[in-house]
Parts: structure tokens; C-alpha cells; sequence
């Protein structure tokens, strides 16, 4: 069967006692966050001194996976510049707090600046801020209207867009000034070239004004209705004027009043700059007190293509604080791909600056490890099976051709520019992916080299398959948890690799793009050029928001390919097509990327009156190679739906969505090869799922054997488990939950039909590293691997701990007994391996 069997021992006793814990304490209502209520005691006429400590830090260095994101932090506020998709999964990450974050600000209406917005305003509505406030292009207003056709009405969180034409912004630590820049016309139209960094290496064609869509002949390049990508907004960001220090032992010496209620109005004259007279003598402010640290101004500033340099060049506002300006630009940060910078026009722009200005650069060309958590668990999980856990890949950074006309620092992340108390680069904070380095933390764990070898020794002593083994289908788990992104598990995506032509994914959340990037590197255009299909299951968020990236990339990818830009079909509820239409109107254009088949066509029995549907729906199933593509609704939200793959060759998988037990899922998937299941929440926590319309762990394994499925891969854990879900003695050698980059086959034990007992007991492996028993003929059973005395053990899961240990101790704690399954199964005939 599948080539991943049991990826997780489990022990009887503690499942029981897991299913049978107390009941889950309802959640206290939600509290005023901690520095809202640190902002309230200081009232309205608060007056700060200017914040003591300012840096800028990069979250996204500009990277293909990552896109380009900088975080700002003071004190008083928190503040994000672009917010693309997988920024707050790194956020989380790095422990930058989302919670804190009142200001996000937008430099241009595109897909890699916004991927990530909405589910950060979901996050932050969940988190408890009462006010977010969005700064940037125009469209930011209908782009919050857009996504509330898929999250509901955002009770609970004040939204406001503060357009590029509004007044200078100010809070206690800085003035945030808008610069809109326009693009140079063409023939009376905007020039639409788009940056190879950002979509393809060619620019498409400008498909033209959407219908209720005018130029402005002003010579502006602005649009009266709709989307308008002549329009990028810098931002001029001018700290407060930090008023200097008082000198007490200085004050002391002069005989002021120090302690007393009388030195007040004389420390609020001095950081003033004003003298104090005090027993008939004159006393100047720099005799008891430092100087003031003077304003300092950085800018954020995004030039995608040619078409802005000359407007870059000439705006007004750039030029005042370029040379003698009043507040020094100490920063300036390029969200710019490469071949902007290399133009001579924009180099001296930058120049202009002056030699005392910094420049840091975010884009394609900077070498950086973002998601260093998944590389790290990925690497030492493939010591045990590399097959199954392939090491993760890198993009390679594109050589860059620039000579530094400036002072210019590329991008990493959490690189990090001080701006107060003093100007530094402090580079600390930067990772370094070291594979040799979590090898040997893994190798340091008691009997792990031992385990592992005798495993390796069981697998080669076992009996050699009869038949040459199909490489397809092969199943990628990119997305195996729920909700939101976390530096674990990202949320739910799918890859079903059908043959060496033709894949197709089963939803889509954000960042899907970035695990597929992770997972392929630089073959990712490659594994693009073969996507067939996307199977939406529903409009929640965290199941298809990575889609239009999707859209976006791959027609990249297939221009770099040399491959014509068909549309791709997308199997998905109708109701996604409000809000790929309304994104397409008012943001950006897409709708020529997508051909979208209503996933009520494709269940048992629908009759479909359309021509049109009637040819997508025979690609499909010719493109895939499919005999059927069903779908059925299951119970979970509104028009939700599962699916069922059955391919021409035989084999059949099922995917459930996000979904309660369902029937009309087992009887449409009878007898599949293997079922995709959500397990949303633990055993004993029945009454949660049904509020949430989710399965627990056994009703997801229930589902499957009533199914007569060959094996179950359990996925779409909460987050509350963060690394390992909680499981109850419903496990068995049918069972298997899935990993980010997991990546298993099938195994033909016949020719012409998927057959065989064959299984692969990783789960057991990781779960618990004692030496492996031999196996041969039929495994032994549970009960006899956890009363035999021959059979050594360790007691507990030291490579969990090792590789988890940032995890809850609940999660933990489950897993002391040392009656973890062992490597048989029971019903195995063999450990069968790719």
C-alpha cells in the first residue's frame, strides 16, 4: 500500500486516558491588550519625548518565496511596510508580535504586498486589536470590501484606510508622510511593464480597461474607477525630536531643588532648550542637560519597473530631503528589482541622498533563510527516511550585477538598522541554515544512530518487491495544519502529483507558493509548468487565499518554460468567483490565469446544461488523466465540499475538506486507496468539533474504515498541538498524519490494481527511537510488541523532544510511557520502501 504506514506510535493506555481527560476550560472573554491599557492610563494630552529606541528590522528580504516586508519598532508602536503572503507565519516565527501592530502600510496594489493582509486582519480581529489602520493605494478600500465576501462582516475590529492624499500621519514616535509616484505614459496609456522579479520575465499584454473602467487624460495616469497599477506610494518617515537627558548630580552641584516638587517646571524649561533663572543666576539647558537627539527620517520606497524612475527622479518631496535637509535621511529601503537599480538614472537618485545615508535593497537577488524552523526539522527527519522527508531546497539567489555607487546592505532576514540610541547595522539577529549543525544535535540523542541503522538493516532484509514500483501518484503534504500559519505547520495545501506531466493541488492557503518553493527550489517553474488543476474545497481563508499567487507565479513560470499561458482550471464552489472578480476589477488583473469549473457540477448526478463547464470538465479528466472527478457536499460551512480522484490506472484518493463525519463522503469514497482526512481536534473534545464543524482524531478514522479505505492520512491539525497532534488507541496500521513536506507514494502490489499489506512504520520511528525488531511473514501484534521483553525500548521520544522542544509540555507529557508501538504492525507483511 501507501509507502508511509503508522508515522506516529501510539500507546493504548495513554490514548484512553487522553479521550477521557477534563473537559477544555472555556476560553475568559477577551482583555483590553496590555499596551492598549498602558495607552489609555497616559490620556490624550500625552506628550512623549520621542522614543529612546528605533530600529527597522526586515521580516522578507525580497526573496520569490517571501516577497519584501520590514517591520518597525519604537517603544510606543509597532509598525509592518508590506504584508505578503507567509509574512505573518514568519512573524510568529521570529517572535515579532502581531499584536502590536496598529499601522500596516501598502506601497502599491499588488498580489505580493497584500497576499498576506487578509489573513493578518483575521489574526489580529482574533488577537483583540480594536484598530488597525491601512495606509496606501486607493484600492485598499475596495480590496477590504473584496475579502469580506469570504470572511464575513470583521465585527470586532475597526478598519480604516488611510488613502495616499491624506494629511501626514503622526502617533508618538514618528510623521509618516505619503508620497504617491505615477508611472510615465505611453501613447496616452500607462506603461503596464511589469517586473521580472515580481511575475514574468516578459511583460503580457495589457489587456486593457476593464468595462466602467476610464484613462484620465490628464496626464496623470490615474484612473477614475478601478484597479491602477500606474500608482506606487513611497513613505517619508520622520522620527520625533528625542529631547534630551537631565543631568541630576548636575543640578545636584548647582543647589536646584532635586527631589522636591519644585525641580518639575525646571526640567520641563531645560529639555525645552530654554534657560532657567534659580536664585538670581542664569542657568543654560546644555549645563544640566544632554543635547537633544536630533530628528532622523528613513524612507520605504518601491520602484517595480522602469516606467517610475524619471517620476521617482523628479517628485518634489524626494528632493527636500535630498542634500541639506532639515530632518538627515539616515535609511533609505529599496523594495526595487535589480535591473531598476542598475539604471543609471535611479543610481543617481540615490546618490543624491548623500554619502551619510544608508541603503538597504529587498529583492530577488538577496541571500536568505527565512523559515529556518522547517529546514531544521526536515533535515534531521530525514535521517531517518530522506524519502519520505526529502531535505528542503533553497531558491538560489539570481547574481546580481550592482556596483555600489552608496552605502548599500542587502537584505537578509532579521537584519536589523538602529536607528536609535545610535545608527548601526546589528546583525545578531540573522539565521544561518546549518544542516551539518541539526544533524549533530540529532545525532546526540541516546541509541538514535543505532535505531536508525537497524532500521535501515530491517528494511534491506526484507523481501525485494515482485514488480518495478510506479513512482506516481505521489502525494506532498505542504499544508497540514488549520487556521493560521505557524512555524510548524502552514495552513491546508495538497499535492497530488499525478504523473511526470500533470499535478494537481487540493486547496490552496496562503503561502502554499512558499512551501512549493521550499520543497522544489529551483525547479519550482518546473513542478508550475505541470499544475493542472486546484481543487478549492471552501472559502475559508486559510484553504485558498495562496491561490492567486498561484495564478501569478505559474504564468512566470510557463513564460520562463517556453510554454503557452492556457488558463488553469480551478474545481471550487462558485462563490470564489466574487472574489477572484472583484480582486480582477479593483486590484489587479487575473481572470484570464483562471478557468473555474463550480465544484456542484462535478456531483454524482448534477446535470450540467453549460457547453462551456461541459469542455472544462473533459480537460480535466484528460489533462489529469482521471477516470471521475466527483465532488460532495460534506458538513462544514456553507457550500463546502469534499473530492474524489479515481485515475484510469485504478488507484483512488479522497479528500475530505474541512468537515464533521460525513456520509455522503464514505459512499462516495468507497473503497479508495487513500483517504485525506481532516483531524481537526483531539479525542474528547467532541462537543468543540461540533461547534466548529470539524472531525476529532477517531471520527476521522471512523470515517475512513467505513470507507474501506486502503490507508488514512490524518491532517489540518489545530495549532494548539503545535508539532504533534493528540491521538487515541482508534490508531492503527491503516493510519497514518501528515507532515509539512511529507511526501509519500503509492505501492503497486499487482499489476494493473494497488493491492499488498506492505508498511512503512516511520511514524513509529520518529515517535520512538528504540531498535527496531526484524520483520518477516506477518508482523507481530500491539499486544505482543508491548508485553515482549526481548524487544528493546526507550522510553520516551527523545527525537520529538530534541526536534520539538519550543512545544507545549501537554503535547509532551503524553508521550512518557514507553509503550510506544514498536516497528511491526499489525498485518504487515513487510516494511515496504521507496
Amino acid at each position: 500500500m501507501w509507502t508511509l504506514r503508522s508515522l506516529l506510535g501510539l500507546r493504548c493506555a495513554a490514548g484512553r486516558a487522553m479521550s477521557q481527560g477534563p473537559t477544555r476550560r472555556p476560553r475568559p472573554p477577551k482583555d483590553p491588550l496590555r499596551h492598549l491599557r498602558t495607552r489609555e492610563k497616559r490620556g490624550p494630552s500625552w506628550v512623549p519625548g520621542g522614543p529612546n529606541t528605533v530600529y527597522l528590522q526586515v521580516v522578507a528580504a525580497g526573496g520569490r518565496d517571501a516577497g519584501a516586508a520590514l517591520y518597525v519598532f519604537s517603544e510606543f508602536n509597532r509598525y509592518l511596510f508590506n504584508c505578503g503572503e507567509g509574512i505573518q507565519r514568519l512573524m510568529q516565527e521570529h517572535k515579532l508580535k502581531v499584536s502590536r501592530l496598529d499601522n500596516i502600510f501598502l506601497t502599491r496594489m499588488h498580489w505580493s504586498n497584500v497576499g498576506g493582509l487578509c489573513g493578518m486582519i483575521l489574526t489580529l480581529k482574533e488577537t483583540g486589536v480594536p484598530k488597525c489602520v491601512l495606509s496606501g493605494p486607493p484600492q485598499l478600500e475596495k480590496y477590504l470590501e473584496a475579502i469580506k465576501i469570504f470572511s464575513g462582516p470583521l465585527k470586532g475590529i475597526d478598519l480604516a484606510v488611510r488613502p495616499h492624499s491624506a494629511p501626514e500621519y503622526q502617533d508618538e514616535t514618528m510623521t509618516v508622510f505619503q508620497v504617491p509616484v505615477y508611472s510615465e505614459q505611453v501613447n496616452g496609456k500607462q506603461q503596464l511593464a511589469r517586473s521580472a522579479e515580481r511575475l514574468s520575465p516578459e511583460p503580457s499584454p495589457d489587456p486593457g480597461p476593464a468595462e466602467g473602467e476610464q484613462y484620465l487624460v490628464d496626464g496623470v495616469g490615474q484612473k477614475m474607477h478601478g484597479r491602477d497599477p500606474s500608482l506606487v506610494v513611497a513613505f517619508v518617515c520622520k522620527l520625533h525630536m528625542k529631547k534630551g537627558n537631565f543631568l541630576v548630580l548636575k543640578a545636584k552641584e548647582l543647589g536646584l531643588p532635586v527631589g522636591t516638587a519644585a525641580i518639575a517646571p525646571i526640567i520641563a524649561a531645560v529639555k525645552d532648550g530654554k534657560s532657567i533663572t534659580f536664585e538670581g543666576r542664569e542657568i543654560l539647558p546644555e549645563e544640566i542637560c544632554t543635547a537633544p537627539d536630533p530628528r532622523v527620517t528613513f524612507v520605504v520606497v518601491e520602484c517595480p519597473d522602469e516606467g517610475f524612475i524619471q517620476p521617482l527622479c523628479e517628485n518634489a518631496t524626494f528632493r527636500s530631503f535630498q542634500g541639506k535637509a532639515e530632518a538627515p535621511v539616515a535609511l533609505v529601503v529599496h523594495m526595487t528589482p535589480e535591473h531598476v537599480l542598475l539604471d543609471s538614472r535611479y543610481q543617481q537618485w540615490m546618490e543624491r541622498f548623500g554619502p551619510d545615508t544608508q541603503h538597504l535593497v529587498l529583492n530577488e537577488h538577496c541571500e536568505s533563510v527565512h523559515n529556518l524552523r522547517s529546514h531544521k526539522i526536515q533535515t534531521q527527519l530525514s535521517l531517518i527516511h530522506p524519502g519520505i522527508f526529502p531535505p528542503l531546497a533553497s531558491l538560489r539567489p539570481q547574481e546580481g550585477g550592482l556596483a555600489p555607487c552608496v552605502p548599500l546592505v542587502r537584505g537578509q532576514c532579521l537584519l536589523k538598522y538602529q536607528l536609535r540610541p545610535r545608527r548601526e547595522w546589528q546583525r545578531d539577529a540573522i539565521m544561518t541554515c546549518d544542516p551539518e549543525e541539526f544533524i549533530a544535535e540529532a545525532l546526540e540523542l541516546p541509541n538514535f544512530q543505532e535505531s536508525v541503522q537497524e532500521y535501515r538493516k530491517t528494511v534491506q532484509d526484507g523481501p525485494a518487491p515482485a514488480e518495478k514500483r510506479s513512482r506516481y501518484p505521489e502525494v506532498v503534504f505542504l499544508g497540514t495544519g488549520s487556521a493560521i500559519p505557524m512555524k510548524i505547520r502552514n495552513v491546508s495545501s495538497t499535492l497530488i502529483n499525478i504523473s511526470s506531466d500533470a499535478s494537481l493541488l487540493l486547496d490552496c492557503g496562503e503561502g502554499t507558493f512558499g512551501q512549493l518553493c521550499r520543497h522544489y527550489g529551483d525547479e519550482v517553474d518546473q513542478l508550475l509548468g505541470t499544475l493542472a488543476a486546484v481543487f478549492v474545497s471552501h472559502l475559508h481563508a486559510d484553504h485558498h487565499t495562496g491561490l492567486l499567487n498561484i495564478l501569478l507565479q505559474r504564468e512566470r513560470a510557463l513564460v520562463s518554460l517556453g510554454k503557452p499561458c492556457h488558463p488553469l482550471l480551478v474545481v471550487a464552489p462558485t462563490q470564489l468567483r466574487a472574489w477572484l472578480q472583484q480582486y480582477h476589477t479593483q486590484c489587479q488583473p487575473l481572470l484570464h490565469h483562471v478557468s473555474i469549473i463550480p465544484a456542484k457540477c462535478l456531483q454524482k448526478g448534477a446535470e450540467v446544461s453549460n457547453p462551456k463547464v461541459e469542455r472544462l470538465i473533459s480537460l480535466l479528466l484528460e489533462t489529469c488523466g482521471l477516470e471521475e472527478f466527483q465532488t460532495c457536499l460534506v458538513r462544514h460551512c456553507k457550500h463546502a465540499f469534499g473530492c474524489a480522484l479515481v485515475h484510469t490506472s485504478g488507484w483512488k484518493v479522497v479528500y475530505s475538506g474541512d468537515t464533521m463525519p460525513c456520509e455522503a463522503l464514505v459512499q462516495m469514497g468507497k473503497d479508495a486507496t487513500l483517504l485525506i482526512h481532516e483531524a481537526t481536534l483531539e479525542d474528547g473534545l467532541e462537543e468543540e468539533a461540533v461547534e466548529k464543524t470539524h472531525s476529532t482524531t477517531s471520527q476521522a478514522i471512523g470515517v475512513g474504515m467505513r470507507m474501506n479505505a486502503g490507508f488514512i492520512v490524518l491532517n489540518h491539525f489545530s495549532q494548539r498541538y503545535a508539532k504533534i497532534p493528540l491521538f487515541s488507541p482508534d490508531f492503527n496500521e491503516k493510519v497514518g498524519i501528515a507532515f509539512d513536506h511529507m511526501k509519500v507514494r503509492d505501492r503497486w502490489g499487482r499489476a494493473g490494481g494497488v493491492g499488498g499489506a506492505e508498511t512503512l512504520s516511520i511514524h513509529a520511528q520518529v515517535a520512538r527511537l528504540g531498535p527496531l525488531p526484524s520483520t518477516t511473514g506477518t508482523g507481530p501484534s500491539i499486544e505482543s510488541l508491548l508485553e515482549a521483553p526481548s524487544v528493546p525500548r526507550v522510553t520516551s521520544s527523545e527525537l520529538l523532544h530534541k526536534l520539538g522542544r519550543q512545544c507545549p509540555p501537554p503535547v509532551w507529557s503524553s508521550w512518557a510511557c514507553p509503550h510506544h508501538w514498536a516497528w511491526g504492525c499489525p498485518g504487515s507483511a513487510r516494511l515496504g520502501l521507496t
